[in-house]
């Protein structure tokens, strides 16, 4: 699965949060007000791609997603650990607290998790 550009990513999260929905529905969720003509065609590439289906209504298209948000989300995050992180969850979580992005007790909550799923 490839990765979605940035415009392609804000339309999937219009789309994810819809359900289902027409290109105007999808416009009207979007920042900066793109135009219509754009989002439809980029919604067709994406449809190309894999990540969206339609329903046809006449001449209008009905989208939806074709791969859940989980399902990307997961396969993103393990190319970013891969390519990132050297495929290593240890250095992900340094990162952020060298960053200082993860509080100590965000820490131990994820902790706990570890421990609780044993």
């Amino acid at each position: 699965m490839e990765k979605l550009t940035n415009k392609e990513e804000e339309i999937m999260q219009a789309l994810w949060q819809l359900k289902k929905g027409f290109v105007k529905d999808v416009v009207s969720l979007l920042p900066n007000d793109p135009h219509y003509n754009t989002v439809s065609t980029t919604i067709r590439k994406m449809e190309e791609k894999g990540f969206v289906e339609h329903i046809a209504f006449g001449k209008t298209h009905q989208y939806y997603p074709a791969i859940s948000k989980e399902s990307y989300r997961k396969n993103f995050m393990n190319k970013t650990i891969n390519n990132y992180f050297e495929n290593s969850y240890k250095n992900v979580v340094s990162f952020f607290a060298n960053e200082e992005k993860i509080s100590v007790k965000e820490l131990k909550e994820i902790i706990d998790l570890i421990e609780n799923k044993k």
